[in-house]
């Protein structure tokens, strides 16, 4: 194997793992259509973003557990568990192009009024975003993305803008369901085979770079205020949206 791979494959893995530690999710957007320029198999390829989330989202939440809030974790884990089935059936029933062209138009309309609803200052009413109902639509459609196309972070960080969670709670919920999520798909992943001698070469390799974007991302959130962080993050949706869109064109 090339050293020239594994050192891009390292240099992908932390932009990847970087864009997850500072936003809470999107790794695997970033770093899925660059692995794909190298010579590595798409089994490969998408068992190593499973690994990497799941090792970014490990450092999280040993430096942010109390900040979880633990029912809302729970209503989400439950509703993607009843979600990820249906994803399976939909992956063999329905093409992957058809689902990313709704999801990256729906993240475009979604990143845009939640610019509009901030610079406006408007509000949902309150009894919406408290609702114990809300979590399971959104949980369940995680499940669906997460096991039929490994996006399953995207329902769970639209559902956080929703309730409008500080800073420390929106990034601490969010990283404790990925890790419950991507502990399924992992395993899923090694059952299926898709496991093999090179994976674990660059998983390995990679460990360094994921620990200093874990840091670097840290860093970068606490020096954000709160505005300027969740304006950022509905840009960031906006061009995941625009990513996801030009991914199918």
């Amino acid at each position: 194997m090339p050293v020239s791979v594994i050192i891009l494959v390292v240099l992908i893995v932390f932009l990847g793992s970087l864009t997850r530690s500072t936003f809470g999710f999107g790794d695997s957007v970033i770093s899925m259509p660059l692995l794909a320029l190298l010579p590595l198999s798409i089994h490969t390829s998408v068992s190593l973003i499973g690994l990497t989330g799941l090792s970014v989202g490990l450092m999280a939440i040993f430096s942010a557990w109390k900040y979880i809030d633990r029912r809302i974790l729970i209503l989400l884990s439950l509703s993607t568990f009843v979600g990820i089935p249906i994803g399976l059936y939909l992956v063999k029933n329905m093409s992957q192009e058809r689902v990313t062209l709704i999801l990256g138009i729906f993240l475009l309309f979604y990143g845009v009024y939640s610019l509009i609803k901030q610079r406006f200052q408007l509000e949902l009413p309150k009894k919406w975003k408290e609702s114990n109902f809300l979590p399971l639509p959104f949980g369940l459609l995680s499940g669906v993305l997460g096991s039929a196309y490994n996006m399953n972070g995207i329902p769970i960080v639209v559902y956080g803008t929703f309730r409008d969670w500080e800073m420390k709670t929106f990034q601490s919920t969010l990283q404790s369901h990925f890790i419950i999520s991507s502990l399924l798909i992992v395993l899923g992943q090694a059952l299926g085979g898709f496991w093999s001698k090179e994976l674990f070469i660059f998983y390995i390799a990679s460990l360094p770079a994921i620990y200093l974007a874990h840091k670097a991302g840290k860093g970068i959130r606490q020096r954000l205020p709160v505005h300027r962080f969740e304006t950022l993050l509905f840009f960031f949706i906006i061009f995941l949206g625009g990513m996801l869109l030009l991914s199918v064109s």
